[in-house]
C-alpha cells in the first residue's frame, strides 16, 4: 500500500514535469518551432479548431514558420487567428501559403520570456510540493489506521522527500537549459 502512494507520487511528478516542458516549449527562443502555434485556434466554419488539425506547418527555415490549410477558403480566418493572437507573430500570405516571419528577439524579451520560464518552473514546483503534501497524507492515514508500522511510514515518507528534492533538481535543470536557449543570440 506504501508503494502505491509512491508511485501515484511519482506520477504525479513526471505529469508535472511533462507540463512543464510543453510550457517551456511555447516559449521563443530565437528560432522557429512548430509549438508557437499550438495554442491558436481558427474560426473554421463555425467551429474553433486548432491551427494543426486544419493545416500543415513546417519550419523551413531557423527563423521561419510556415503554414498551409488543407482548405484555401479559409486563408483568411487562418490569418486573422494568426495576427490575434498573443504570441506577436506577422503572417504574410504568399498565394495558398502564410509565411510567418520571425524577428530575432531583443534582450529586453529574452530577459521576459526567462523570467516566464522561471514562473513556470515555480508553478511546477509548487504542483510537486502539493503531491508530496498528498502523499504524506496518505501515509498518516495508513498509519493511523494499522496498515503499516510506523517505521515502515517513516521510511516511506523519507523515500517520498528523497523523490521530491530529485524532482526539484530536474525541474531547475530544466529551467537552467531553457534560460540558457532563450538567452543565447
Amino acid at each position: 500500500m506504501l508503494d502505491d502512494v509512491h508511485k501515484e507520487l511519482v506520477s504525479s511528478i513526471a505529469k508535472a514535469q511533462d507540463v512543464l516542458r510543453r510550457d517551456l516549449a511555447k516559449l521563443r527562443a530565437g528560432r522557429a518551432n512548430s509549438n508557437l502555434l499550438d495554442n491558436i485556434r481558427v474560426d473554421y466554419y463555425g467551429t474553433m479548431t486548432p491551427l494543426a488539425q486544419m493545416a500543415n506547418i513546417a519550419i523551413p527555415e531557423p527563423r521561419m514558420l510556415t503554414v498551409k490549410p488543407w482548405d484555401r477558403g479559409v486563408i483568411k480566418a487562418v490569418e486573422k487567428a494568426l495576427r490575434e493572437n498573443d504570441v506577436g507573430l506577422n503572417p504574410m500570405v504568399d498565394g495558398d501559403l502564410i509565411r510567418i516571419p520571425l524577428p530575432p528577439l531583443t534582450e529586453e524579451r529574452r530577459k521576459e520570456f526567462a523570467k516566464i520560464a522561471r514562473k513556470y518552473g515555480e508553478e511546477c514546483k509548487v504542483t510537486i510540493r502539493k503531491a508530496r503534501h498528498d502523499a504524506i497524507d496518505m501515509f498518516k492515514e495508513i498509519d493511523d489506521s494499522g496498515g503499516a508500522s510506523t517505521d515502515e511510514v517513516d521510511r516511506a515518507k523519507r523515500k517520498a522527500e528523497e523523490t521530491v528534492a530529485d524532482a526539484g533538481k530536474v525541474v531547475d535543470g530544466i529551467i537552467a537549459a531553457k534560460e540558457k536557449d532563450i538567452m543565447e543570440v
